[in-house]
């Protein structure tokens, strides 16, 4: 199967996956951001944990290698603002936000369009971006188990517990919250 099949096949079941735990609704978003409703924040955490468990265990087993980015502190800050500031006016995230352009929402295809111009603007500015912010605090391509000299497992092990003992905690939350 060529990796384009095989993108568009894993893309589709995201965008399902994405439709069917509701992060895809405008409401669930938002509630986030207004910390009523914890689903985005519970999903994220969940695919970090399963996904990075996922990673190490196929390079494990040779069946998988990383191809990690440098880590451009500087730039990945000022990325998150601005994705941060587009999460907030949109009410999505980019998967979200075209998985529910997929669903026929308008504001979701706004926000897809804008999506484009972006990337556009982005790739007509590399060259100044390349010679600026790109270069500050830039640490090559380096993982966080390099970072902390510690085993990936354990980086693993101790997010999936904090994601756990997170999880518990914030369901407690959610229970005094909702009993009011």
């Amino acid at each position: 199967m060529s990796k384009l099949v095989l993108g568009l096949i894993t893309g589709l079941i995201f965008g399902v996956l994405l439709q069917k735990g509701r992060v895809t609704k405008y409401p669930v978003i938002v509630g986030q951001f207004l910390l009523r409703d914890f689903t985005v924040m519970k999903t994220m955490l969940t695919a970090i944990v399963v996904g990075g468990v996922g990673v190490y265990t196929l390079r494990a087993f040779g069946l998988a290698t990383l191809h990690v980015k440098p880590a451009q502190l500087a730039a990945v800050t000022a990325g998150g603002l601005i994705f941060g500031v587009g999460m907030v006016v949109l009410g999505y995230c980019p998967g979200t936000g075209i998985a529910a352009a997929a669903e026929g929402k308008i504001d979701a295809m706004i926000g897809v369009a804008g999506m484009f111009v972006g990337a556009i603007v982005y790739a007509a500015l590399y060259g100044f971006f390349s010679n600026t912010i790109l270069t500050w605090y830039d640490l090559g391509p380096v993982t966080l188990p390099q970072l902390a000299h510690l085993p990936a497992a354990v980086i693993l092990a101790a997010l999936a517990i904090g994601a756990a003992l997170f999880f518990r905690q914030l369901g407690r939350w959610e229970k005094r919250s909702f009993k009011r």
